[in-house]
């Protein structure tokens, strides 16, 4: 048998309406440094992951170039490719281009603060179950809100996880569950653990994930990222 393989798909191409800036949030800098970099930083360290493909806008693949990979002396990035118009088309190119390997790390470049504990915990799973998500448990109490505002009934907050990425497949796997919901346009999947599920390829396991996981979607995100990037090269 031949040495594992293992790829991150860093998605660095959504355009972070909600952040209310110029500037997509992916770019926005902590410490003086882009959100991105601090993924990619993290797969770069990381002694399982061989490469890393970064997905982004096919207008941001020159500053991507120059002004992070080249910038940081960031060698596992083996190719940079322009996304699609939704994540999970962005997703796919980014599968496609990695070409092989045994187990791919998607995950969302808004997401700067994944550790190496983490991703350890991510690739123990991965090799047993085929299939993981990282995640925490709820802290809120979550009401499903009924068609005229009112509360409608509440869940059980004890079997609620907050899903983050990375998101952690067999490669195969996880490239022909996207080979076959691309055949349906317009599919509305919020994560690739849904993408599986949907295709019915294999069950999600969770696995702990971070409080500190957060995604960087508004502005208050970025005031909790300056501080949580204290302690961050």
């Amino acid at each position: 048998m031949g040495q594992e393989k293992n790829v991150a798909v860093v998605l660095c191409a959504g355009r972070g309406t909600r952040m209310n800036s110029e500037v997509q949030k992916q770019y926005l800098l902590i410490k003086g440094k882009p959100v991105v970099y601090y993924s990619l930083i993290a797969f770069e360290k990381c002694p399982f992951i061989d490469e890393i493909v970064l997905v982004t806008g096919k207008e941001e693949i020159e500053y991507c170039r120059h002004e992070i990979i080249e910038k940081y002396n960031l060698k596992k990035v083996k190719s940079i490719v322009a996304g699609g118009k939704e994540r999970y088309h962005s997703v796919f190119e980014g599968l496609k281009a990695i070409g092989c390997c045994d187990y791919v790390y998607i995950h969302d470049g808004a997401r700067p603060f994944i550790d190496q504990e983490l991703l350890q915990r991510a690739c123990d799973s991965v090799r047993i179950h085929k299939a993981c998500v990282v995640g925490m448990p709820v802290k809120d109490t979550i009401k499903i809100s009924g068609q005229d505002g009112f509360a409608d009934h509440t869940l059980d907050r004890s079997k609620l996880w907050m899903v983050q990425t990375p998101q952690v497949f067999q490669y195969s796997l996880v490239y022909q569950a996207y080979d076959k919901i691309m055949k349906y346009p317009g599919i509305q999947v919020t994560d690739d653990a849904m993408v599986v599920e949907q295709m019915g390829q294999a069950k999600i396991k969770l696995v702990e994930g971070s409080y500190k996981n957060i995604k960087i979607t508004t502005p208050e995100d970025l005031e909790i990222a300056e501080i949580f990037a204290k302690d961050r090269a």
